[in-house]
């Protein structure tokens, strides 16, 4: 061997046993010792669910909560969120979206409308979250997209709301993913209003209702409606105090807004997508699990997948 070998093959040794000897003082392994380590999915299983919810005044909270059994009376007979104190809460169906999809260990709900490959959604009792199971009635965790309003609608507010019923809104509402509520609506006729509608409330049902105030302004361009993001309860108190035409609401009225002088109608049926992040290792969930983890009685993934 001439002395360039030689002095070759040592450094190639040298380089080897350097290796090692940092691998051993950082812990790590080789391939063969890895073996009965755990792998990603397993170590995830043990982590603790990180449970986001929405605020209070949430047409989805309210909906989520009274779908999944989370809504229960106390000893007074008033009804009580027992949604975990522990719950990071999100105040838009976006933030949720992107606290979810940020987190692997995270769980949270947003409308189905709203579903995209950001997060990914999980199947409650062996059913997908799909449109078509929700208008079959297979998948369960479903409730109204709700719009509010007292009587006598100004003659704008009015046009719009025939817009949004007639045959040409339904179709807008089936082509962004929702269920349309009337299958026999007629086509729409302009009756040549003006002025400006003032919209309000649910962050569910906003996405929606830009889509067609849209394509109601392409047929009557003289009506300006502006769409005002907050919550439902917010939507049906303004709509109730006057200070929008329309309120939005991603739950039914409550009883004390039912006696208020306004009214609730259906435009639309949404799913609500109970989700996880893509890289989760949740894929279905009973309904069960899912109220023992927004409750706080199951804390770990552990616990709901075995």
């Amino acid at each position: 061997m001439t002395k360039n070998m030689t002095r070759k093959v040592l450094t190639i040794a040298a380089a080897a046993i350097l290796t090692l000897g940092m691998m051993s003082a950082f812990g790590c392994s080789s391939p063969e010792t890895q073996s009965g380590s755990p792998s990603a999915s397993e170590a995830q299983t043990s982590n603790q669910i990180s449970v986001y919810s929405r605020e209070d005044g949430s047409g989805t909270r309210g909906a989520f909560i009274e779908l999944f059994g989370l809504e229960e009376k106390d000893a007074a007979g008033n009804k009580v969120d027992m949604t975990t104190a522990a719950a990071a809460i999100t105040n838009s169906t976006s933030v949720m979206m992107t606290s979810v999809a940020s987190d692997p260990d995270a769980i949270g709900y947003i409308s189905l409308g709203s579903l995209n490959d950001t997060v990914k959604a999980v199947k409650i009792d062996g059913i997908e979250a799909a449109a078509q199971n929700v208008k079959s009635g297979d998948y369960k965790v479903s409730r109204p997209f709700n719009i509010v309003f007292a009587e006598n609608l100004s003659a704008p507010a009015q046009d719009f709301v025939d817009f949004i019923m007639s045959s040409d809104g339904q179709a807008i509402i089936e082509d962004n993913g929702y269920i349309g509520v009337d299958e026999n609506a007629a086509p729409f006729t302009a009756t040549g209003a003006s002025g400006k509608v003032v919209i309000a409330g649910s962050s569910s049902v906003t996405p929606i209702m830009e889509k067609l105030a849209e394509a109601y302004k392409a047929v009557n361009p003289d009506v300006t409606i502006e769409v005002q993001q907050s919550d439902s309860t917010t939507g049906v108190n303004m709509a109730i105090e006057g200070t929008c035409d329309i309120g939005m609401a991603s739950r039914d009225l409550k009883d004390s807004e039912a006696s208020s002088g306004v009214s609730a109608t259906a435009i639309a049926k949404d799913g609500i997508a109970v989700i996880v992040a893509p890289a989760s290792i949740a894929d279905s969930l009973t309904s069960d699990q899912v109220k023992a983890i927004f409750s706080g009685e199951a804390l770990t993934w552990a616990e709901v997948i075995g």
